[in-house]
């Protein structure tokens, strides 16, 4: 097992065959990364004190922090982490113990806080503050701090949320080949 890829307690990640995890990346504990999972340069997926699971295809970028609450009487489940399949997470990303579904973008710099629950698709501009427990619907773009319902998507921008994980796909086979052949 690489360094960077580590145990925890009895739980180790569960990383499919053909993700890419940067050297450069730390994934510790009860992690599971499915198909074409990217997590780039600096990222740190923490599953020590509660799960995290990410969906096919999504890419978690340079200098994320994915972490979790743990398990309590108050709260016997705690807040996990659930990413879907085709999210992008933006450079800088803060994602802690909440839900995100299908076909989100979420910008750079951008901080989700435990039990929020951001819908399939949805688009997050750089720099926003999801509180606890907020609720991001379907179809709409939202920005700020706190994040503000700011319009439906267009069809290009709705487009645009799988063109962006599929292009991180590419991007990753790229550096893949590239790792074995230079």
């Amino acid at each position: 097992m690489n360094n960077n890829i580590r145990p925890y307690l009895e739980h180790s990640p569960e990383i499919s065959s053909n993700c890419y995890i940067d050297d450069m990346s730390v994934v510790i504990g009860d992690v599971s990364l499915a198909e074409n999972v990217s997590v780039w340069p600096f990222a740190v997926i923490r599953g020590d004190v509660n799960s995290i699971r990410i969906g096919k295809n999504s890419n978690v970028q340079d200098h994320c922090m994915l972490h979790v609450s743990h398990k309590n009487e108050a709260r016997p489940d705690g807040s996990p982490l659930v990413i879907g399949e085709d999210v992008t997470i933006g450079h800088h990303v803060n994602l802690h113990g909440c839900r995100i579904g299908d076909r989100v973008l979420i910008g750079i710099n951008t901080v989700v806080l435990d039990d929020a629950i951001i819908e399939d698709d949805v688009m997050i501009g750089a720099g926003s503050l999801v509180p606890p427990r907020k609720r991001l619907e379907s179809g709409y773009l939202y920005v700020g701090s706190p994040v503000q319902k700011i319009r439906p998507l267009t069809d290009k921008e709705k487009e645009f949320l799988s063109y962006s994980a599929r292009h991180y796909v590419k991007v990753m086979n790229h550096h893949k080949m590239h790792q074995t052949t230079g």
